[in-house]
């Protein structure tokens, strides 16, 4: 019979990729993590794990143990939580990751609404701001609990079958000209613009690194251009600071956008481009009482911004 703790070790080593990181990980040793992988093999009859250079990577036979383990796994964290709602007193510790703007415009919400409400002995936060694919990866190796992610209609993203996600918002992506700029190719405040008119215009883009900024490439490649990018920074606050000096034009999310935008001449896209926001959890931990009551008021109108006009 396999055992679980053990499938537990494998999953580990298939998300950190090294014996040493796994160890770490569980708060084990090197050889205990290599002994449990042992035994695991010689419970399932054939190698789970083969040497590649210096480290280890999954046989074919180890893969499918792990997308097993995902179910499996998931099932007793359903049955953890279950038995956790049942308790009193038990402080929950919410760990959770998300891109900048939503940290800023959902999860400091939720900070607040949580103060408002009084000091809650049951329940405290964590946070740790990360690009999507790094607070997945997180997910993934359970150093944290909730991730909020984000995709674009020109780059969706898939999700594994061991995460739960949830659609929270919807909203749009705006370009941002400097008035003058948006004078000068005819453009009243608000209205919607072919982003080919753009092509001749100086680009403020993230960094290379960031999901917003392969949209940018996708988007005004969709328009027939490369964009001339003349500046980099993946804080939204300062490419609309640069915008608002008229050094260039950006794509900014609705949500990224600061809190006053008098400075700003903000468009929405002929060809609309929009960005989804999730909230993903790993499967059967959205049942814990402390997990449950956070994805609660994420979802929550009073935490979550609207989506509708161009504020």
């Amino acid at each position: 019979m396999l055992d679980v703790r053990r499938l537990r070790i494998l999953q580990h080593l298939a998300a950190y990729g090294t014996v040493a990181a796994t160890a770490e990980a569980l708060h084990l040793t090197p050889p205990a993590v290599s002994q449990h992988l042992a035994a695991l093999q010689k419970e399932a009859g054939t190698p789970v794990v083969e040497k590649q250079g210096r480290t280890l990577r999954l046989t074919a036979a180890g893969e499918l143990l792990v997308a097993h383990a995902e179910i499996i796994l998931a099932e007793l964290a359903a049955a953890e939580s279950g038995l956790a709602a049942l308790q009193s007193g038990r402080r929950g510790i919410v760990r959770i990751t998300a891109f900048a703007s939503a940290a800023r415009t959902l999860v400091a919400p939720l900070w607040q609404r949580l103060a408002e409400t009084g000091p809650d002995p049951e329940l405290s936060l964590r946070l740790s701001v990360q690009e999507p694919d790094r607070a997945l990866d997180e997910l993934h190796k359970r150093s944290t609990d909730l991730a909020l992610v984000h995709s674009y209609t020109v780059l969706p993203r898939s999700f594994s079958a061991a995460y739960e996600q949830t659609l929270l918002m919807e909203e749009p992506v705006l370009l941002a000209l400097h008035p003058r700029q948006a004078g000068e190719l005819g453009l009243q405040p608000g209205q919607p613009v072919d982003l080919s008119r753009t092509a001749d215009l100086p680009w403020l883009t993230p960094g290379p690194e960031t999901s917003c900024y392969e949209m940018i490439q996708r988007a005004c490649g969709a328009a027939g251009f490369v964009p001339d990018i003349r500046t980099r920074s993946s804080d939204f606050s300062v490419l609309t600071a640069l915008v608002a000096a008229g050094a260039g034009t950006a794509l900014i999310p609705r949500m990224a956008l600061p809190d006053t935008t008098e400075s700003l001449s903000l468009h929405p896209l002929l060809h609309p481009v929009s960005r989804s926001v999730f909230t993903v959890s790993r499967a059967g931990t959205g049942k814990r009482p402390d997990l449950r009551r956070v994805l609660r008021l994420l979802h929550d109108p009073a935490v979550a911004p609207g989506t509708g006009g161009l504020a």
